[in-house]
């Protein structure tokens, strides 16, 4: 297939996602936006009220920046994993693999239509919180860097789910007993530097951690990790993950069974 036909096929794939997402605007953009009034309402006010500020900073203003990653991680995840299953289960995804589509458009185009909802939700929740605080982004290229390379880290990470799963149930156990924990535990409700020295040592085998403080610094210019640190890991995790899901495909695990 030459570029004008690679380009043809991802536009479609990208399309294809992204009227998805807006079609089902009320499974996919509106029940976030709820979830994180609610957490801006109970942490941030209620919560917040008596805890004051961490580290120098009002507490509203220090959450927003963990919700907003924790609606880009989870949308972005949950649309790949989602739409691609639901690809091999309806099985039109044989359709485009038995096309001379090649693999990287596949991919791109399943991750190009998880980054845009996770991008989207992300947006809406910082309409939300505009409602409860006023911030001022203090680095926007690295605010924007570290949206790009979350969303697509997740978008990788919820391909390969998605390839792996065999049942409806396979791909919500990776977000139940993985991606929630690892997402309350990154440091998104609290600074790390509270925890005792073990377990603050053991937050930093997290990798959401590094993508929230890299978000945080580039938001409200403070972090718990290095900001250099913090990349690096978020570099790294998206080439290894990006990495493995197109072996995968190209594999064709899961797919030719």
């Amino acid at each position: 297939m030459n570029t004008h036909g690679n380009l043809t096929a991802l536009n479609t794939i990208v399309m294809r996602e992204i009227s998805r997402i807006l079609r089902i605007w009320g499974q996919t953009l509106v029940p976030p936006a709820i979830t994180m009034t609610l957490y801006f309402v109970i942490f941030g006010n209620l919560i917040g009220s008596q805890i004051k500020d961490m580290n120098g900073i009002r507490y509203m203003d220090f959450i927003v920046p963990g919700l907003i990653m924790m609606s880009v991680i989870q949308n972005s995840y949950g649309n790949i994993v989602s739409s691609f299953f639901g690809s091999k289960f309806q099985r039109f995804i044989e359709e485009i693999l038995v096309s001379p589509t090649p693999n990287w458009v596949i991919l791109s185009g399943y991750c190009i239509g998880a980054i845009v909802r996770g991008l989207m939700v992300g947006a809406i929740v910082l309409v939300v919180a505009l409602f409860f605080t006023r911030l001022e982004v203090k680095h926007p290229l690295i605010t924007l860097l570290t949206l790009f390379i979350t969303a697509l880290t997740f978008a990788f990470a919820g391909f390969i789910n998605a390839m792996f799963a065999k049942k409806f149930d396979d791909i919500s156990i990776v977000p139940t007993f993985i991606l929630t924990p690892l997402t309350y535990l990154g440091g998104v409700f609290y600074s790390i530097s509270l925890l005792p020295p073990f377990w603050e040592k053991v937050s930093h085998f997290n990798p959401i951690l590094y993508m929230v403080s890299a978000f945080r610094y580039g938001v409200l210019g403070k972090s718990d990790v290095p900001i250099g640190t913090s990349l690096a890991v978020m570099i790294l995790a998206a080439v290894i993950l990006g990495a493995y899901s197109s072996w995968l495909l190209v594999r064709g695990r899961g797919l030719r069974n």
